[in-house]
């Protein structure tokens, strides 16, 4: 039950960044798991764990991680299109 809570706490965090970039990620809701967990360890890794938690995910540091890694990966991907 622990892994379904991470993973949907994961993707609620990739949409809140997704929203807040307004950029999509690539694979849809598979991405928004993606980022929000990759995203999560980011952030907590660069501003520590602080404030509310969820999941064992700190979910001010986890969405700003996500915002960050939503930013480059939106760059990278629109960079290989061209």
């Amino acid at each position: 039950m622990d892994l379904i809570w991470t993973l949907l706490i994961g993707a609620i965090i990739g949409a809140v960044a997704g929203a807040l970039t307004s950029r999509s990620l690539p694979m849809g809701w598979i991405g928004n798991i993606i980022a929000g967990i990759v995203g999560s360890w980011l952030g907590e890794s660069l501003l520590g764990g602080w404030g509310p938690e969820l999941a064992g995910m700190a979910i001010v540091p986890s969405i700003i991680g996500a915002v960050i890694l939503v930013i480059i990966t939106s760059a990278v991907f629109s960079g290989m299109n061209k």
